[in-house]
């Protein structure tokens, strides 16, 4: 009969991975999923945030390019920085200014992904046709289409939740995988601790 050491139910504990950490993962996941449903809510607010922040990275981006200007080999270089920083700043005020017009834009760029991403899946799901579980693709590649298609209808009004509700969805689902995670490695952390004590019983 074999007994398990201390050492033996640590190795264990830290081969689960998720032993000490399930709680701070699930505490997170539960914050981005909160987050995630107040983005829903509101998304128009959702989304000039994310303009918001945007102007704001670019206006750093364009520190950035400014700073390494100096530093460029060549005026070749240095005056291509200088050109980055240029654009980078005005884009930047541009959207910190009038944070609306980068709604619009953030949303044409979602249409355009959908339905860039919607044509190649279907493209690739045919291709694979024959293969098991091909339609999904060919599925999924249709509802990218549709999706681009209803967007491009509505808008410009489209942008007034478009990217803010789909922000939202990203981090309501991502704040629920990184719980389901979370209750996994708990799981594996119970299942640990009561094997343990029955070999210490």
């Amino acid at each position: 009969m074999s007994h398990e050491t201390t050492r033996d139910v640590e190795t264990r504990r830290a081969d689960t991975g998720l032993y000490g950490s399930w709680r701070t993962l699930l505490a997170g996941g539960v914050l981005i999923a909160l987050l995630g449903v107040a983005a829903i809510v509101f998304p128009f607010v959702t989304g000039l945030s994310i303009s918001i922040f945007l102007g704001a990275a670019l206006v750093v981006g364009a520190v950035v390019h400014g700073a390494h200007a100096f530093t460029a080999e060549g005026w070749r270089g240095s005056m291509w920085q200088i050109v980055l920083g240029v654009v980078y700043l005005l884009a930047g005020v541009a959207l910190l200014v009038n944070p609306v017009v980068g709604l619009l834009s953030l949303t044409l760029l979602l249409i355009a992904y959908f339905l860039v991403d919607g044509i190649v899946e279907i493209a690739l799901g045919l291709r694979l046709r024959g293969e098991p579980r091909w339609g999904w693709l060919v599925a999924s590649g249709a509802i990218s289409v549709v999706l681009a298609a209803l967007l491009w209808a509505d808008f410009p009004t489209s942008a007034v939740w478009a990217v803010g509700l789909l922000f939202g969805i990203s981090l309501l689902t991502t704040g629920v995988s990184m719980a389901m995670v979370a209750m996994t490695g708990r799981d594996e952390a119970t299942a640990t601790d009561t094997a343990a004590s029955a070999r210490g019983a």
